[in-house]
């Protein structure tokens, strides 16, 4: 089936109350462990690129990985989406190369680390809509900036986040801008700042309402309950994996994600798409760490790519699972022509 908008998988999300995991792609194993766990589970799926991703692997490849799970995939919904967009031609650019959905962050301008203002952020947004909608592209915008409530500093991730401190107000949507910013945008779904932040270093202890605000989800969705929510930076950092990794000389320092059941109570209060990064990367990495360790022999890249490419489908899956998507893609099926 032909790739499809994020407004359409999240309107059905909304409807029937799950969450979507939205899945970070620079390669080839990568997609396939995607779309292999969404056909284990029968889930949509919206697989994300990042500028780094578009960079790393260019686009004409990215789009052809996209084409190639649709065309292997044919039951399984899929949103290709443009994740943390800079400018207005970054989006316009990824909306020319096949993207069904764009991010315009202009929490930041276009540096992609100096924090903007309400009306920079409106304007640019603003725009990135105007376009997107006349070609059926959705358009996700962010509102606050993410990082960290402990320490009101960023996380960069592909060189995009914030440098310096914060305030503890920048670093927190406010839900009355929010809605406003929803009036004044036409956005699609909104991502918001709870105190998550990319990357694996998020937390120095397993986070509670200090330093991860989910009173403030709930407060957004009661203010704007028709709009639909973003969780960014929301990998759980398993222990499980980080254990791994330094098991076969890996130096990680301990460190705690965002809970799968904070997420849950998010997506009991208006969160529809989660981004999920950083797990399926210490995935990969811990399983590539294990083959080369246990086997200092082999040479051949599928040696490690294959368990590697397993190891990040069992995240995937347990993901979809999780986050209520698994048996959906059927009905999100139905709704494209």
């Amino acid at each position: 089936m032909p790739l499809i908008p994020l407004r359409t998988l999240l309107d059905h999300a909304a409807e029937n109350n799950y969450g979507v995991a939205a899945l970070n792609v620079n390669n080839m194993e990568q997609i396939q462990s995607i779309m292999e766990a969404a056909r284990e589970t029968d889930s949509p799926v919206i697989v994300q690129a990042s500028r780094g991703a578009r960079s790393y692997s260019q686009d004409a490849y990215l789009r052809h990985l996209m084409l190639a799970a649709a065309e292997l995939y044919p039951d399984i919904p899929i949103v290709m989406h443009q994740d943390h967009g800079n400018s207005v031609q970054t989006c316009l650019s990824a909306i020319e190369n096949g993207f069904t959905s764009v991010m315009m962050d202009g929490s930041l301008q276009e540096d992609g680390k100096s924090p903007s203002d309400y009306a920079y952020n409106v304007r640019v947004t603003a725009e990135v809509v105007r376009l997107a909608h006349a070609r059926g592209v959705s358009v996700e915008g962010e509102l606050g900036c993410l990082g960290s409530l402990e320490t009101g500093m960023g996380e960069k991730e592909d060189g995009h986040g914030f440098e310096g401190k914060l305030s503890h107000d920048q670093l927190l949507t406010s839900p009355e801008e929010a809605a406003q910013f929803v009036a004044d945008t036409g956005v699609d779904a909104l991502a918001v700042a709870i105190g998550t932040s990319h990357g694996a270093y998020k937390f120095t202890r397993k986070p509670d309402g200090e330093v991860l605000a989910m009173a403030q989800i709930e407060k957004i969705h009661k203010r704007i309950p028709n709009t639909h929510l973003v969780m960014h930076g929301s990998s759980s950092v398993p222990q499980e994996l980080q254990d791994l990794i330094n098991k076969y000389g890996g130096q990680m320092k301990q460190t705690w994600g965002v809970p799968v059941e904070e997420i849950q109570r998010g997506i009991q209060h208006g969160v529809r798409k989660i981004n999920v990064d950083t797990d399926n990367r210490m995935a990969i990495t811990a399983a590539i760490r294990k083959v080369l360790w246990e086997t200092p022999e082999k040479f051949d890249p599928r040696d490690y790519l294959k368990p590697a490419r397993s190891a990040m489908q069992e995240i995937c899956k347990q993901r979809m699972i999780q986050f209520g998507q698994a048996g959906h893609a059927p009905a999100v099926r139905k709704l494209v022509p």
